[in-house]
């Protein structure tokens, strides 16, 4: 008799919870992304419409600015998307689990014809204000190295080989990226947009895979070098292209610079170089790192120039001490001191925090 009752208790307690979890999923979320959802899309699950893809979930939110919270369940979802909407959230069931994933490369063919470009070649581009993704990963699952070992004259070798995970695009402001990874290889996140804020996050990359003139801090974050396998190249980790009227471009507040495996060569990889685009004068490129802890594969150097090519045909370089890029408080085995590696004083460096850089927004309230 006591077994029964503890029994209907124990059920009891277990459908409260459950229709509780219901509530509060549903009080929550106004849509739920399933791979695994075998109803009618958008049919309500717990009393929230479910949908097997994000672009439908996206598709179906209703117009206006409030915010739009969509929950990702764990599946690979092999989507290219543009978030045109203000204010769409998209939270992840688990950040390893719910993972974004397309192809495209700069030089592949793009549906209307021509190619995608790097503009083009994201996975997901945020082209609107107050978009927040949070426990989720966005890859460009472009295999660039299968490519970069293919011989000069392989047919099937691609030119264009940037593959952009996510690009914050000129429309895109208070963008929100919390607990997330972004994954690609050259280009893997471009800031073109105003304010943005990382943390927490892991980014993955080899060549200039944080680039552009985006106003971006990157906060307790693991910036993660790919191996190229090269002993003395294996990449740049920023590319900024900051309009020089602009204070701020890539603010990284401390965060670790990290390579993929223990074997990636010293000395190999740089902070950074200066881009161009155009050989636009105007643009003076700002990467700034403040206590950021550094891993060996770091170059001593620091920096390094990069070239491109003007109106004219002729190709301009731009060195490293024509840029913004300084560093406070670096630490770890790749922290060497350099003359070329300028460090900001303590009094310089103090202006360099989230809500300076971000000035109007604070997106830790929200």
């Amino acid at each position: 008799m006591a077994r029964s009752i503890l029994r209907t208790f124990a059920l009891v307690l277990a459908l409260t919870f459950i229709g509780g979890h219901a509530a509060a999923q549903s009080g929550r979320y106004h849509a739920v992304v399933d791979a695994a959802h075998r109803g009618t899309d958008g049919a309500r699950t717990a009393g929230v419409p479910t949908w097997r893809t994000i672009g439908a979930a996206l598709a179906a939110a209703p117009a206006g600015e409030a915010p739009y919270r969509v929950l990702v369940r764990n599946g690979r979802y092999h989507e290219k998307l543009s978030v045109t909407r203000p204010n769409v959230h998209l939270t992840g069931e688990s950040r390893d689990g719910a993972v974004l994933t397309y192809d495209a490369a700069a030089g592949h063919a793009a549906p209307g014809g021509g190619t995608w470009g790097t503009r083009g070649s994201f996975t997901l581009r945020v082209a609107a204000p107050g978009f927040r993704l949070q426990r989720m990963t966005v890859e460009n699952a472009f295999d660039y190295m299968a490519n970069r070992r293919k011989a000069a004259d392989d047919p099937t070798r691609l030119e264009g080989s940037q593959g952009v995970a996510v690009l914050t695009d000129s429309a895109s402001d208070r963008s929100f990226f919390g607990d997330c990874v972004l994954r690609g290889h050259q280009d893997t996140l471009f800031t073109d947009g105003d304010r943005a804020y990382f943390t927490g996050c892991t980014i993955l990359g080899s060549v200039d895979f944080i680039f552009g003139g985006g106003r971006t801090v990157f906060e307790d974050c693991d910036i993660v070098s790919l191996d190229r396998g090269s002993r003395t190249n294996n990449g740049y980790i920023t590319a900024p292209s900051t309009p020089l009227s602009q204070p701020f471009g890539l603010v990284f507040i401390r965060g670790r610079l990290r390579k993929e495996s223990p074997s990636m060569a010293a000395n190999s990889v740089v902070l950074g170089r200066p881009w161009h685009p155009g050989a636009d004068p105007t643009l003076v490129g700002s990467a700034v790192f403040i206590g950021t802890w550094m891993d060996d594969h770091v170059s001593a150097a620091g920096w390094t120039r990069m070239s491109m090519m003007n109106a004219a045909g002729e190709r301009m370089w731009y060195e490293p001490e024509m840029s913004r890029f300084f560093e406070y408080g670096s630490t770890g085995p790749g922290a060497a001191p350099s003359p070329s590696r300028r460090v900001l004083t303590e009094q310089a460096a103090a202006y360099f925090t989230v809500a300076q850089v971000l000035r109007g927004w604070n997106p830790r309230a929200e």
